[in-house]
């Protein structure tokens, strides 16, 4: 499996710091979805989602970034 970051606009896969790739082969494999994820806050990478591409099986699984609310219930509490 392979975890790649794709724009959602023009669906270019992260190549490199302002590289970006239309090949899914050519695109930066990052080790998790998590690295993915903390790669783009640090870089302040935005209108992208996470792709899960299975080679073998030949689909892949896009995830959506969502960000995270801090609510605050009655009592002043964060959950």
């Amino acid at each position: 499996m392979r975890i790649l970051i794709q724009k959602k606009d023009s669906g270019l896969y992260f190549k490199d710091i302002e590289e970006w790739t239309s090949s899914s082969v050519h695109a930066m494999d990052f080790l998790s979805s998590t690295t993915a994820i903390e790669f783009c806050v640090l870089n302040k990478i935005k209108g992208v989602h996470l792709v899960l591409k299975f080679e073998e099986e030949h689909h892949e699984i896009v995830l959506p970034f969502v960000k995270n609310q801090i609510r605050q219930d009655d009592a002043g509490l964060k959950f």
